[in-house]
């Protein structure tokens, strides 16, 4: 028995621009298809998330949206090979390169640091937008703690956005990971800090850095508008990465 969408779900509350890219099915096949991406989006159970989007990749494999889709709803439930493989064939089908940072953690998760590496540092990167540039640099933390340098996985995060003292869509997850590097540093004073202004930005709570400050400490969030302080590069930082880390500052 295939699966079905709940039947409160509706073609229409698909994103008006996917829906644009499923205009080359028919109607009938494009809201089935639609409903299915519907139901992956909302789907609180990853694994089931991602039954729904291989229900709609099976309808129309064809598609972009539909691939780029299964291969987000296969990263959450932690399925890295398969949403590789869906993320490399969005990629070809749509032309589009936002996939890249979850196609590198992917990698990374599957523990093939060079080749996450290679992905971040691809010359794609520097024409993406700044929020998918920001998610790359996180995924570049991660490899560099995994790599067992922690330094460089604090410089890695040290991008412009992250003491300006302005607030950016991707400020919480920034910040979290720029606290965790700290925690893992061992610089735990610092770490709490960063969680408190991580947990302090995350409205719609995509972290539980609250519960990280809890955590550390039972101090209450105190004077969270101050300006972070300046910060300073971790020593020797050349000779531990033996390569230049480019500048991604711009874009």
């Amino acid at each position: 028995m295939r699966l079905r969408p709940a039947d409160n779900i509706t073609a229409d509350q698909l994103d008006p621009a996917a829906r644009v890219e499923l205009r080359t099915l028919p109607v009938d096949l494009a809201d089935s298809v639609a409903c299915h991406l519907v139901a992956a989006d909302l789907q609180e159970d990853p694994e089931r998330a991602y039954l729904h989007a291989k229900e709609a990749r099976r309808l129309a494999a064809r598609v972009g949206v539909v691939r780029e889709a299964c291969g987000i709803a296969a990263y959450r439930a932690g399925q890295w090979a398969d949403a590789l493989a869906e993320l490399r064939a969005a990629r070809r089908l749509t032309g589009r390169n936002s996939g890249l940072p979850l196609m590198a953690d992917s990698e990374r998760a599957l523990g093939r640091l060079d080749k996450a590496l290679a992905i971040v540092h691809s010359p794609e990167t520097r024409a993406l937008d700044r929020a998918t540039q920001i998610e790359l640099t996180i995924v570049e933390s991660g490899i560099r703690r995994d790599q067992g340098m922690v330094d460089a996985a604090l410089l890695a995060l040290q991008v412009p956005e992250l003491s300006d003292g302005r607030t950016y869509p991707w400020s919480a997850r920034l910040f979290y990971a720029y606290a965790d590097a700290l925690l893992e540093a061992g610089r735990s004073d610092d770490a709490r800090d960063w969680f408190a202004r991580s947990a302090a930005r995350d409205a719609d709570e995509e972290t539980d850095a609250a519960e990280r400050f809890d955590e550390l400490d039972d101090v209450t969030f105190e004077d969270l508008g101050e300006e972070p302080e300046e910060l300073e590069e971790p020593e020797d930082l050349a000779e531990a990465l033996n390569a230049e880390i480019p500048d991604r500052s711009a874009g």
